[in-house]
């Protein structure tokens, strides 16, 4: 399609969005059944720890694919040739698999030792649907970057969606039987499901393990974005960790549903817009248009600051019902609802910053300047973690929570700050 018979980027996610709502409110039931069904225990402290530990060995798979690189070398070669592109996502494939499957099985081994000391139980049962997990999900947004770097951005949603109401079944069927194990194993029904729907929506590329020249390109700036993502995604761990070492048991738990009730606006953010937006910054990148990259991100920003600022306040409002709603149900007992609501606010002062962070950080990947990332987040871990362990002590799970509001808003300055220097350079 041509960029005049293009429609723009808010009417693309405008029309995006009802699909993303029914993907996002089956996502976030995921923790209200969670919640409901388990409750706040070190099981479930044990349960978010390690999903925040494979989150963070998952973006050694994953970040490689949603929102990064891929789209704009992708776009590159389908402009040569639409028949080498789709056997370069099944180089790209091929090595998921195969990479994807041995640092599953190294950080399965990582999450028994990992488990064992901070909780004093290995978990295998937790681990092992975990580790599977990796792949599958590496999988999955492979397809779903290929099919959003050719525009067709309803597939993904779609998926996802489905496998979440899967995942959700599957715990509701297991959690009597296997205990927390459930909410893994269900996840991974999910995730499979997801994946095979976007395979074949994608061709159904077939694996293989070509080198072609691309190869190297891709590879060097995935590098980075893995670099980054992985030091970034540090944070959560810390969190995690931070709160299960200082604070009460069931702690974290409620860390980790606090967080998703104040970040939920800006999961909507990154499911309509920003993927779009990527593509659309990629397609001006490679074009050399860097005028249009820079006006792109002005006029982004200048509608989801106000917006994410707006939809936290709201948030915040109507936090105590909200949570009440959400959480106080089955296992989930009165007082630790109402702990979540006060540590609610401390993640919304944070959410138009991430918002922010969240749209410089797609203009850097289009400009393939993907080098920055990993300095950056060195800056995120290093600044997260201080702050962490300053304000635990007064403040509690509510001084861990606005440490990861501070940490996002000092990145998004810094993001801001290099993406002006990038786009005063020569292309």
């Amino acid at each position: 399609m041509s960029s005049g018979a293009r429609p723009g980027l808010l009417r693309v996610s405008l029309g995006l969005l009802p699909l993303q709502l029914v993907l996002r409110a089956a996502e976030a039931s995921l923790p209200i059944f969670f919640s409901a069904w388990f409750g706040r225990s070190r099981a479930t402290d044990a349960f978010t720890l390690l999903w925040a530990l494979f989150g963070l060995a998952g973006a050694l798979v994953f970040s490689a694919f949603q929102d990064s690189a891929l789209a704009p070398v992708l776009i590159g070669i389908a402009a040569r040739d639409a028949r080498t592109a789709q056997r370069f996502v099944g180089v790209v494939l091929g090595r998921t698999l195969a990479y994807g499957g041995a640092l599953a099985l190294l950080c399965g081994l990582a999450g028994l030792v990992v488990a064992r000391v901070v909780t004093g139980d290995a978990w295998p049962g937790l681990v092992v649907p975990f580790a599977a997990l990796l792949v599958a999900t590496g999988a999955r947004t492979l397809f779903a970057g290929v099919l959003n770097a050719e525009e067709r951005y309803r597939a993904a949603p779609l998926a996802t969606a489905l496998g979440s109401l899967v995942a959700i079944a599957a715990v509701a069927a297991l959690h009597d039987a296997i205990g927390i194990a459930a909410a893994p194993v269900g996840l991974l029904a999910g995730e499979l499901l997801a994946a095979a729907v976007l395979w074949s929506a994608a061709g159904a590329p077939s694996p293989n393990l070509d080198r072609p020249p691309e190869l190297g390109t891709l590879a060097r700036l995935v590098g980075a974005e893995i670099g980054g993502n992985v030091v970034a995604r540090l944070n959560p761990v810390a969190d995690q960790i931070v709160a299960a070492t200082f604070l009460a048991g069931g702690g974290a738990t409620l860390l980790r549903y606090a967080g998703d009730l104040a970040l939920a606006p800006t999961s909507l953010l990154q499911a309509a817009l920003l993927s779009v937006l990527l593509s659309r910054l990629s397609r001006s990148a490679v074009a050399g248009d860097r005028v249009a990259v820079a006006a792109t991100v002005r006029r982004t920003l200048a509608v989801v600051v106000p917006l994410l600022a707006a939809a936290a306040l709201v948030v915040g409002l109507v936090r105590a019902p909200l949570c009440a709603l959400a959480f106080a149900h089955g296992a989930m007992d009165g007082a630790a609802v109402a702990q979540m609501a006060d540590v609610v606010p401390a993640f919304l002062v944070g959410v138009p910053g991430f918002g922010a962070l969240l749209v410089l950080a797609r203009a850097h990947v289009a400009l393939q300047n993907s080098r920055i990332l990993p300095r950056v987040g060195l800056v995120s871990a290093a600044t997260n973690l201080a702050l962490d362990l300053a304000l635990v002590g007064p403040l509690g799970l509510f001084g861990i929570a606005l440490a990861t509001s501070i940490t996002s808003t000092v990145v998004a300055a810094v993001f801001a700050v290099a993406l002006r220097r990038r786009l005063r350079e020569a292309p």
